[in-house]
C-alpha cells in the first residue's frame, strides 16, 4: 500500500507570519520522528533553502533531523535505500520546471516513482511533482524540464496557489480557470485548484482536502467548490489520460 502523501499549496498562507504553522498537526502526524530528506532542487541556493525549511519546521514542530538531499553523493541511491519507518522525503517549492529537470537528471525522479512505500510531502512545485505530470504548474519554463511526466503519487493534477477570477481586475490575459479549461481541451485528468492554506492528504486508499477551500475542475463538468474536509477518495479511480 502506498505511503502517505501530504501536498500543500504553499508553506505560508496570507497573513501567516510563520511558515507551516497552519499545518502543524498534519505535518506532525506525517513526519513523526523520521529523518526528513529535503529536496531543494526547485530553488536557487540549495543550502540556504534547506536551512530555511529546517528552521521553519523546527519552529513549529520542535527538533527534527532535516537533511539536504542535494548534499548526498548519490541522492537517488539515498531514496532507493531509505527505510520508510525511519525516513521520509519533503520536496520543496520554487520553479517546477527546474525541479523536474534536476530530479530527472540525478535519478531522484525515478527513485521516487519506485519508492511508493516512502512518505512524501510537498509544497507548491513539490506538490506538482507528486502529480501524473507537471503540466498544471503556474511557473515559467526557465529550463527545458526534460519531460512533463512526474512522480504520480496521486492520479489527479494540482494547481497550487489557485486564484479566483477578479471581476474588478484590468488584466486581460487568461484567468487561472481559463488556463485549466485549456488543459482539459487536451487532457482528461482532473485538476484541483488549491487555494493558499489548503492541502491534500493521500492516506491508505483515501484522498482528503483540508486547511482551506479548493476548486475542482473536470473535463465536461462545471467547476465545483470544495470545502475543507471534503472526501475526494472517489477521484482516485478517475482516468489520468
Amino acid at each position: 500500500m502506498p505511503a502517505d502523501a501530504l501536498l500543500f499549496s504553499n508553506s505560508r498562507p496570507p497573513g501567516a507570519a510563520v511558515p507551516f504553522a497552519h499545518a502543524a498537526e498534519p505535518l506532525r502526524a506525517h513526519l513523526g520522528d523520521r529523518t526528513l530528506w529535503f529536496a531543494a532542487w526547485a530553488g536557487g541556493d540549495l543550502d540556504a533553502y534547506t536551512g530555511f525549511v529546517a528552521e521553519a519546521l523546527e519552529n513549529v514542530l520542535g527538533p527534527l533531523d532535516v537533511r539536504g538531499l542535494h548534499r548526498e553523493p548519490d541522492p537517488a541511491a539515498t531514496i532507493r535505500d531509505a527505510d520508510p519507518d525511519r525516513e521520509t522525503v519533503f520536496v520543496g517549492g520554487g520553479n517546477t520546471f527546474r525541479l523536474r529537470r534536476r530530479t530527472g537528471d540525478n535519478g531522484v525522479l525515478d527513485a521516487l516513482r519506485q519508492r511508493t512505500d516512502l512518505g512524501y510531502a510537498g509544497a507548491s512545485a513539490g506538490s506538482n511533482l507528486a502529480c501524473p505530470t507537471i503540466m498544471t504548474t503556474n511557473d515559467m519554463p526557465i529550463v527545458d524540464p526534460g519531460g512533463y511526466d512526474a512522480v504520480g503519487r496521486i492520479p489527479v493534477q494540482i494547481n497550487p496557489h489557485y486564484l479566483d477570477p477578479d471581476p474588478h481586475s484590468t488584466h486581460r490575459g487568461e484567468t487561472r480557470e481559463q488556463r485549466i479549461q485549456e488543459f482539459h481541451e487536451e487532457n482528461a485528468v482532473a485538476v484541483i485548484g488549491l487555494r493558499e492554506g489548503a492541502w491534500l492528504l493521500h492516506r491508505d486508499d483515501t484522498l482528503t482536502l483540508d486547511g482551506h477551500t479548493a476548486r475542482l475542475f473536470r473535463r465536461g463538468h462545471e467547476p465545483a467548490e470544495l470545502a475543507a474536509g471534503t472526501d475526494l477518495t472517489w477521484l482516485l479511480a478517475t482516468p489520468t489520460s
